[in-house]
């Protein structure tokens, strides 16, 4: 995975560099979405490392199920298969959002709560974060009932864990210590 990560560095830098050049940042990323869940299906993966495939054919395929791409994110696609980099797109993707969220001022923050939360509630939490964290909090919420209660927040590499299985797991390490 790491590997990975490190092949689709310069892909994701050139990508960004481009979209910001050409004032794009939103229309590239969704895009590179499309791009990403199209390269991460399975039967594209086939197709992808098929070596009776030519280029062109896997090119023109991809083309094809991506839907509508500008010139240059064409040109893109013809590069990462050229390259034989289609398969890292996810991790491209990845990094690209990265790099848009740096530039925007936006942070990505992975909610797990126990219970689904209602839209005032969220809205809330989200203030706080961007209070807390001084920036724009993007959420993504999913529902973890191993939490028993409360929410798991990540922010970056920070966590703020405040779920009833974190508070019992800090009181049986305090117990025991």
């Amino acid at each position: 995975m790491a590997e990975n990560v490190t092949l689709a560095r310069p892909y994701a830098e050139a990508a960004f560099q481009l979209a910001r050049a050409n004032s794009a940042l939103g229309p590239w990323q969704q895009a590179l979405d499309r791009m990403a869940a199209v390269a991460a299906d399975a039967q594209m993966l086939e197709c992808i490392s098929n070596p009776r495939l030519l280029s062109s054919q896997v090119t023109q395929l991809f083309l094809d199920v991506a839907g509508t791409l500008s010139a240059e994110q064409q040109n893109f696609v013809r590069l990462l298969v050229d390259n034989e980099r289609l398969q890292v797109l996810p991790e491209i993707r990845e990094l690209y959002v990265e790099l848009k969220n740096g530039q925007e001022g936006v942070q990505e923050a992975d909610i797990a709560s126990a219970f689904p939360l209602d839209d005032a509630t969220l809205k809330n939490l989200v203030a706080e974060l961007e209070t807390r964290f001084k920036c724009r909090i993007q959420a993504a919420v999913r529902i973890a009932p191993e939490l028993i209660g409360g929410v798991r927040i990540a922010v970056g590499d920070q966590v703020i864990d405040a779920s009833v299985r974190g508070k019992l797991a800090a009181m049986a390490t305090a117990l025991k210590n």
